[in-house]
């Protein structure tokens, strides 16, 4: 029996997971779960973290001490013109490294771990220079009077210490990890919302122009999507915390490092994998999310969870590409496809059950001997 074609389209359409309500109770147990674990954890895990801490103590505590001199014990501008400039030279310092690989193509053993083949091999000049005003354009004059104008009134309201003294390392690791929680459910649903149609074809288009993207790409977008999805997300878990400027600059660059690393378009050892986002780059309607929790709650991975790309979502801990050692299936080459696709027309009288081999067609548009058309 064959299947309708608009059975075969409904198929392919991912799933919402159901009603909002049972999103919300699947959501509260895995992260009642995770918190449960953790606690049980707590004490093995933070006495010997604790440890590593107080012997450095010293020495994180002195170079914050460093840092808090060089801005002249402006706590002002520790607020403001460090949260902006501490956080985007890292970006840069990232990207730099990366833009290195996509530009010149080497080191050429670093290309074996690129994602999708062949693709900005090397990356197109004019293209890359467009992206990179736009990057731009959003960190100094869209992010720097956004920083200057509202985060000292925030960092009041909040009481957001700025002074010297360092918070302690077990509230840092918990306002970490309310900052990953926070930001996974603000950057999914706001950047589901930027795939409404209305607000894809007038926003978030621009940075799907990348559909094999590169590590600067994860700052190329519209404005309105730039505050929206960028910003937003990432700022709502230290305004939500209180926290020291000190744990917000850390969050910061940790946010901008892994988000890089996420449109870069290699997946190298050690570190977290990219596949997922880009992924979501190549179909467009899956992987809205960061760690994916609500993804899977909502049905938006079904079909990344069906594909290579999937089992290839690990951290690579050997120096073998996962592309090698888990490779896509191989394609139908156009030959067999447009084979395929005659010998249907030729037997249009009969029902088409499957693909006719290429050598069954050439037997039989072959010329007997001895005759001629």
């Amino acid at each position: 029996m064959q299947t309708k074609p608009e059975e075969t389209r409904r198929e392919q359409v991912p799933k919402d997971g159901g009603s909002v309500l049972g999103s919300l109770k699947k959501c509260v147990f895995v992260l009642g779960s995770a918190l449960l674990c953790l606690v049980a954890a707590r004490n093995t895990i933070t006495w010997h973290v604790q440890g590593l801490w107080k012997a450095s103590d010293s020495f994180w505590q002195h170079q914050w001490g460093l840092v808090y001199d060089l801005f002249g014990e402006d706590e002002h501008l520790l607020g403001t013109l460090g949260t902006l400039l501490v956080p985007s030279l890292v970006f840069w310092l990232v990207n730099g490294s990366l833009l290195v690989v996509d530009v010149t193509g080497q080191p050429a053993a670093l290309l074996r771990y690129k994602i999708q083949e062949e693709k900005n091999v090397p990356v197109d000049p004019v293209r890359l220079w467009k992206t990179i005003k736009l990057v731009l354009f959003n960190q100094f004059i869209v992010t720097g009077p956004l920083v200057f104008l509202a985060a000292p009134p925030i960092f009041h309201w909040r009481g957001m210490p700025c002074g010297r003294e360092l918070p302690w390392f077990h509230w840092v690791v918990v306002e970490l990890i309310v900052f990953v929680l926070v930001e996974e459910v603000m950057f999914y649903y706001s950047h589901r919302l930027l795939h409404q149609p209305a607000l894809y074809k007038r926003i978030h288009k621009k940075h799907h122009e990348w559909t094999a993207p590169i590590g600067i790409v994860a700052v190329y977008s519209h404005p309105v999507e730039h505050i929206l999805s960028n910003l937003l997300p990432v700022a709502a878990g230290p305004i939500l915390m209180g926290s020291h400027v000190a744990t917000v600059w850390l969050w910061f660059c940790l946010a901008l490092t892994t988000t890089s690393i996420s449109h870069s378009g290699y997946h190298f050892p050690l570190l977290p994998s990219p596949e997922a986002h880009d992924f979501h780059h190549a179909k467009f309607n899956q992987c809205y999310g960061v760690m994916g929790v609500l993804d899977r709650l909502h049905g938006t991975d079904e079909q990344f969870r069906h594909n290579k790309a999937y089992d290839r979502h690990i951290m690579l801990l050997g120096l073998t590409p996962l592309s090698w050692s888990i490779p896509d299936k191989p394609k139908a080459s156009k030959e067999t496809l447009a084979c395929h696709k005659t010998s249907c027309h030729e037997s249009s009288q009969m029902s088409c059950h499957g693909p006719m081999s290429c050598s069954q067609t050439q037997d039989k548009n072959q010329v007997p001997m001895g005759k001629t058309e």
